[in-house]
């Protein structure tokens, strides 16, 4: 492990913490191009929910999916439409520094699921996204010499690396609040 970057992983997570970011955590129909938002959670700074929904999918889902996070088309029935969600969640997030584990994977389901519903997407209007899950592979130094880059780990193999007992269900409210203890483990900080 590299000192060096991991202090640099610590002060940038400080430096962060600093904004008073909020959590942002996704379910999804599948992973590829036509995969949507099936649920959405943010929790502010101080570990609050501020939006946790199911959002009923213009698509289904992919059994892959399922498995990982066990929703299923009944509990969706009744859920809010992915506009409908979204004008709920767009107050919460707009200019706000947003922390996501897999952010860039958080980010394109929400394009996509914004696409899927004919909204259109503003990288400028929706806040700054920061991907927790690199900051991580910074922090712990796990050298992959195949991909020339530090490793990622999964969000629960990191909480448990770091010895965080809040588990890893795959439900958008829990995860984000693992990423967000996260975050306050590698600054250092006790909330």
């Amino acid at each position: 492990m590299d000192t060096t970057v991991r202090k640099e992983a610590q002060l940038e997570s400080q430096r962060l913490l600093l904004t008073r970011p909020v959590y942002l955590d996704t379910e999804t129909t599948g992973t590829g191009p036509q995969a949507e938002i099936i649920e959405l959670a943010v929790v502010d700074d101080d570990g609050a929910v501020l939006y946790d929904s199911l959002v009923r999918p213009r698509g289904t889902i992919h059994p892959d999916a399922a498995r990982v996070h066990g929703i299923t088309p009944a509990q969706l029935a009744g859920a809010p439409t992915w506009p409908d969600a979204w004008n709920e969640v767009a107050p919460l997030i707009a200019g706000r520094y947003i922390g996501a584990y897999n952010a860039e994977f958080d980010l394109r389901m929400l394009q996509q699921s914004h696409q899927r519903s004919w909204l259109r997407w503003n990288d400028e209007e929706y806040g700054k996204f920061f991907c927790i899950m690199k900051l991580f592979a910074r922090y712990q130094g796990d050298w992959d010499r195949k991909r020339n880059a530090y490793r990622n780990h999964s969000l629960e193999i990191a909480g448990q690396m770091c010895n965080i007992t809040i588990p890893n269900s795959h439900r958008a409210a829990d995860d984000a609040r693992l990423a967000r203890a996260l975050l306050i483990h590698m600054a250092g900080w006790e909330r």
